[in-house]
């Protein structure tokens, strides 16, 4: 019995490979069926993302080969085309590689918590295939429980490392509670849709979104209830905002310093906090001026993120402590399985020889022999059967001087000191 992770991710395959080697929501609960019915599979989980594609096994025989050549046959690959970007740990460096990837220690963006919910749903579906019920189980609650040890005893997922989580963690210092305000969202690409998203998991529930075309911005508005308009109406509006986020790929700004002077006139000074992600800029710098304006810019967010991530990288050393001690603690358990067989075999053997010699005695009572001769007789043929394989051993060991054999067997035996 061993466990198995193999895969690849961003450190060792290309976005074209990655793609080729995901597995799909149409294809994950074939996959999970298929692998588990591979000879010597017991247990399997996918963990497929846009980042990495990693088989979990628990294998009763075989190897990583034969796992490989399924992975190959199930997304029709040349061994030539995965071979260089495929990685494989077994049973202690794969309970560890989990755990780091759990934890975030293994993503693109250091510490980023959005892989934790990415492998639970994983495991829900390797759960809901039956594909999953021992060692791999008890791993994967493991790993879960380790991640968010990680987060509380750690300040790995404390500090901003993205653009957009840096401009949400900015608009938390300036306000202390951000389900209070109306943010202003310019724009509607991949780094606007984040914020948004950062922003809800602040509570923000009053959220506009302007953009050039108002098809995009719909759909953005759709996912967080947002009000929808054009850059040409954000005058008309931008009054309202406590908070402005921009990043469009306008050429020229959209905000002037007019416009947010006449918006702060209209709320009567009341401050408005302005975070400029676009490059070239999306609202002009003379907006800083504005004595009730506080403007900040892509520079600004650059120098948070560098000081953050200084911050996570001595969490991860933290946390890389917590993940051996963890792995450790795991091993302990899934290598005492391994004596689980062996141990009831060994019980049953000695039972079955106390059988056998109780029913012999009791013939011999009942043909009439003396009880006391008749216990004496079963005490010494059972002693003699049951340190039978002890004493050979230690013989043996003794005829080939090996004193380590020796110690281990004195430990094994109860036999406290020598004699």
């Amino acid at each position: 019995m061993s466990l198995l992770a193999l895969g690849i991710n961003h450190n060792t395959a290309s976005v074209a490979l990655r793609e080729r080697v995901a597995f799909g929501p149409d294809c994950i609960d074939r996959a999970l069926r298929e692998l588990v019915k591979q000879p010597g599979v017991s247990e399997a989980v996918i963990v497929s993302t846009c980042n990495r594609t990693e088989l979990y096994c628990s294998l009763e025989q075989g190897n990583a080969e034969q796992v490989l050549r399924w992975l190959q046959a199930f997304h029709q690959l040349d061994a030539s085309e995965v071979i260089s970007a495929i990685y494989q740990h077994q049973d202690e460096e794969a309970v560890r590689h989990l755990m780091r990837v759990a934890c975030g220690l293994d993503s693109l963006v250091l510490g980023e918590p959005q892989i934790l919910g990415q492998i639970k749903q994983s495991y829900a579906h390797a759960q809901q295939a039956e594909a999953v019920k021992g060692a791999l189980e008890r791993l994967f609650q493991k790993s879960f429980s380790v991640a968010k040890r990680v987060r509380t005893d750690t300040e790995i997922g404390a500090s901003a490392v993205s653009v957009a989580f840096a401009a949400v963690s900015l608009a938390r210092r300036i306000f202390s509670d951000l389900s209070q305000t109306k943010v202003l969202l310019v724009g509607a690409g991949e780094t606007i849709e984040l914020v948004a998203r950062h922003l809800r998991e602040q509570n923000v529930t009053q959220m506009m979104v302007a953009n050039r075309t108002l098809q995009r911005a719909q759909l953005l508005a759709e996912e967080f209830g947002a009000q929808v308009m054009t850059l040409e109406e954000i005058p008309d509006y931008l009054h309202e905002a406590d908070i402005v986020i921009s990043s469009t790929a306008s050429p020229l700004p959209i905000i002037g310093k007019g416009m947010v002077e006449r918006a702060l006139k209209a709320r009567r000074s009341k401050p408005m906090f302005l975070v400029d992600i676009a490059v070239p800029r999306d609202i002009e710098a003379e907006v800083d001026e504005l004595s009730d304006a506080y403007l900040y810019t892509v520079d600004d967010l650059q120098g948070i993120i560098e000081q953050n991530l200084e911050t996570r990288k001595k969490a991860a050393a933290e946390a890389e402590l917590i993940v051996h001690e963890e792995r450790d603690d795991f091993m302990g358990w899934y290598r005492s399985q391994h004596s689980v067989d062996l141990i009831r075999d060994y019980r049953h053997q000695s039972q079955q020889v106390a059988d056998e010699e109780l029913q012999r005695a009791l013939l011999a009572l009942a043909q009439g022999e003396n009880a006391e001769q008749a216990l004496k007789a079963m005490a010494h043929r059972l002693t003699n059967k049951l340190i039978h394989a002890p004493t050979q051993a230690l013989r043996q060991a003794a005829a080939q001087g090996d004193s380590h054999k020796l110690s281990q067997l004195r430990q094994v035996l109860g036999l406290s000191s020598e004699s």
